[in-house]
């Protein structure tokens, strides 16, 4: 047999009303248990002080006194010489326990008590020294107090609207995330979930959000094969047609066949980079303006490279050449288009580090960003003809930049160029 139940809905509910409850049976039986205690020992303490009183008084002949004393009291006292009571009485109860020990030990006569609990009321029969039964009748809530027992009604209404309160909510977010679990699985079998959508809590709605990014990655990444197949079979089949048909008719010559192969082993080696990914690295503490002052240099010696950094730039961990690879690919695509100057900018924030990145080049037409983040997708028609490469640069930066948790844009530059608008958490 399970104790623990397998549903997350039952489990936040116990979760919550156990230890409700334990809470609420501490408090009860530590605090209102003494403090019931306490105030039935002071009621019957009180009022066979009073009963022993009115017996001396009687004893002493003073019935006068005693009814004087009773009136003022709120006890009503009858003398009989005989009594129709009931053959058990109530002095064991436990309304009137207390009482009855008080009486036992103050009066040097028995007392007989009786509870009449649907008029609320208790009656003292005590024999009087000439034979006869003196009988003190008054209200129940003189020795015995309900306010622990509306109390615990309350604890147990407290609970019960508690638990009323929190299951609307707690199913709220179950349902959120039943509506996760069926999106991720047909996520898995290959499927879209149409409609779905974050909902339920910030962390709910984070999970959510987390895993459509992961779908829309895995989607990319199935484009990004099927693209790479694509692109191997028709950019090598053109040099290897070119090549085959240069040998067969005797045409070819040492520099066409060397400049074919350089070619093809260019987009071999791109492909491969593409296909191996990112090498594991450890993640260090990385600051990127010495990072990227260096690349520049390196990559654009010729052109004009204009920097502003701030003084105490930000430090986050990160894999540096995984960064330093995606910074290469974008700096060094700057440097081949851009006419003379290329600007690079860092801007900090206490969550996200901003890497700007403009030339003074050509540009890319607005229809055509998002092409350019696609691998295997070269624009020499927006970015000038003859430039090489098998356009994997910004996909692979692309890439890497995900990785770290960033994201990577492509919008227009004041230069009149391209600008490459990268953000890093810290």
């Amino acid at each position: 047999m399970r104790l623990i139940p397998r549903s997350f809905l039952w489990r936040t509910i116990l979760m919550i009303l156990i230890p409700l409850i334990i809470a609420q049976v501490i408090i009860a039986n530590v605090f209102f248990g003494n403090h019931w205690a306490r105030v039935h020992a002071t009621l019957a303490r009180s009022l066979s002080g009073e009963i022993v009183t009115m017996m001396n008084l009687m004893d002493n002949g003073e019935k006068t006194a005693v009814q004087s004393m009773a009136k003022d009291i709120g006890i009503n006292v009858t003398i009989n010489s005989k009594l129709n009571r009931p053959r058990h009485n109530d002095n064991e109860s436990r309304e009137a326990g207390l009482l009855a020990s008080e009486l036992s030990n103050r009066l040097k006569r028995p007392a007989q008590i009786y509870i009449d609990k649907g008029k609320r009321l208790v009656f003292i029969d005590v024999p009087t020294n000439d034979g006869k039964i003196a009988t003190f009748g008054t209200s129940l809530y003189r020795i015995y107090s309900t306010s622990t027992e509306v109390f615990i009604i309350w604890l147990i209404g407290s609970i019960l609207i508690v638990s009323i309160l929190i299951t609307p909510f707690i199913i709220m977010h179950t349902r959120s995330i039943r509506r996760i679990a069926k999106a991720a699985s047909r996520f898995g079998r290959g499927l879209d979930a149409p409609g779905f959508q974050p909902t339920g809590s910030k962390e709910i709605r984070e999970a959510a959000t987390a895993m459509i990014t992961m779908k829309e990655r895995l989607n990319r990444y199935n484009r990004t094969r099927t693209d790479m197949l694509n692109a191997v079979s028709h950019d090598l089949k053109s040099p290897l047609t070119r090549m085959r048909l240069a040998v067969e008719t005797g045409e070819a010559s040492k520099q066409d066949l060397l400049r074919d192969i350089d070619r093809m082993t260019e987009m071999v080696n791109g492909y491969l980079a593409f296909a191996r990914g990112e090498i594991p690295e450890i993640e260090q503490a990385t600051e990127l303006p010495a990072m990227l002052l260096r690349i520049a240099r390196d990559a654009a010696p010729t052109k004009k490279i204009e920097t502003d950094f701030p003084e105490e730039p930000a430090q986050f961990y990160a894999r540096p050449m995984a960064l330093a690879r995606a910074f290469s690919n974008i700096i060094e695509n700057a440097a081949r288009y851009a006419k003379k100057k290329i600007r690079i900018t860092e801007k900090d924030s206490a969550e996200q580090v901003e890497v700007i990145i403009e030339d003074d080049g050509p540009g890319i037409p607005d229809d055509k960003k998002r092409d350019a983040l696609r691998p295997f997708v070269r624009l020499d028609e927006a970015r000038g003809n003859q430039t090489g490469g098998t356009g994997l640069g910004l996909s692979i930066a692309q890439t890497a930049i995900e990785n770290h948790g960033g994201q990577m844009f492509l919008e227009n530059s004041e230069l009149g160029g391209l600008k490459v608008r990268i953000v890093l958490p810290i």
